[in-house]
């Protein structure tokens, strides 16, 4: 049971609590009042002028972004013409082939490619002029040869001679525009063996491999470098 004393202080709270809560309970008893607040909070210029600014920000490093991945795009592109395209198709989009790309470039750059003084270049010349001449003797022979010959070049001239998926790939970046046909001409000697390849084939091969052959040879690395950049 209530007593009339408990009555009376209850009333009384209740009295306090209404001359307290329509000024300072306005959170409890009128819940317009914070959405009336954070609107007028909103519109305080300061804060539009920062949010403003930060958009803006935003706005030109996606714009620098972009442009800068353009201008990748677009020198990779230039630089190694099919391999560009090839390296596309093999790793499923240009971003990615991009990075695989600029990480050759990365590679290359630690080696120490060099060209190759008159005596080696002689020499090297006077070995491939052998090579081709036996290639109406012994199309197959010489197609071997021809694969071999090119290998020592890229040794002497400073290229790691690691799997041909990697060797390509390491001559790609100064000899981007005979790469597939360094490729197309490998295939067809590993075939030499298998009995899988006809004379016009060979031919073509020789042909292919003596392109790379004249470019490792006779191109010093300062006009390469220029000419594919």
């Amino acid at each position: 049971m209530i007593n009339s004393d408990q009555l009376s202080e209850n009333q009384s709270l209740i009295l306090t609590m209404h001359k307290v809560l329509p000024h300072e309970g306005n959170l409890v008893t009128n819940p317009g009042f914070v959405k009336v607040s954070m609107n007028l909070s909103l519109l305080d210029p300061k804060l539009i002028v920062l949010v403003g600014a930060l958009v803006l920000i935003i706005a030109v490093v996606v714009w620098l972004y972009a442009r800068k991945r353009k201008s990748t795009t677009a020198n990779l592109r230039q630089k190694f013409g099919p391999e560009y395209e090839r390296a596309v198709l093999t790793h499923g989009s240009e971003r990615k082939a991009e990075a695989k790309l600029a990480d050759r470039e990365k590679r290359v750059e630690k080696l120490n490619i060099r060209d190759l003084d008159s005596t080696e270049r002689e020499s090297f010349s006077k070995r491939w002029e052998a090579v081709q001449s036996r290639f109406v003797d012994s199309p197959k022979g010489a197609v071997a040869e021809a694969d071999d010959l090119v290998s020592s070049v890229m040794k002497a001239r400073g290229y790691p001679l690691s799997d041909f998926d990697q060797r390509a790939d390491d001559i790609s970046v100064d000899h981007p525009r005979v790469m597939e046909n360094y490729r197309s001409a490998h295939e067809i000697a590993l075939r030499v063996g298998k009995e899988q390849a006809s004379t016009e084939e060979l031919r073509t091969a020789m042909i292919h491999y003596r392109g790379l052959f004249e470019e490792l040879v006779h191109v010093p690395v300062a006009v390469e470098r220029k000419e594919v950049a």
